[in-house]
């Protein structure tokens, strides 16, 4: 689905509103999940880490775009990257429901 994506991904105009990391529940497990809400979709990724490290052991050295929020950031460091979940939510489609903490 690369292909399909990309186009919604591109638009100049879009805002990013904010970004977070968020356990969902998924039937019996918990994903460690990042979001990203646009102005106008919600974006959920799944956080994957690598099991190998990069060469060196410090990791300070690693590229990071600077407009990235130091959670992401450190993210990356260590290793991990964010995919893609399932398909940007619109907002005009999104319900929004306070639900009691497990």
């Amino acid at each position: 689905r690369e292909n399909s994506s990309e186009n919604i991904l591109s638009s100049a105009n879009r805002l990013l509103l904010h970004e977070g990391r968020l356990m969902l529940a998924e039937s019996t497990r918990l994903l460690d999940v990042y979001l990203f809400l646009f102005d106008d979709f919600l974006l959920i990724t799944k956080i994957k880490r690598n099991k190998k490290k990069y060469g060196g052991s410090d990791t300070s050295l690693i590229p990071v775009c600077p407009s990235l929020t130091p959670e992401l950031q450190s993210l990356i460091r260590e290793g991990g990257f964010c995919t893609v979940l399932d398909q940007p939510i619109p907002l005009d489609r999104l319900i929004l429901k306070n639900v009691e903490p497990v």
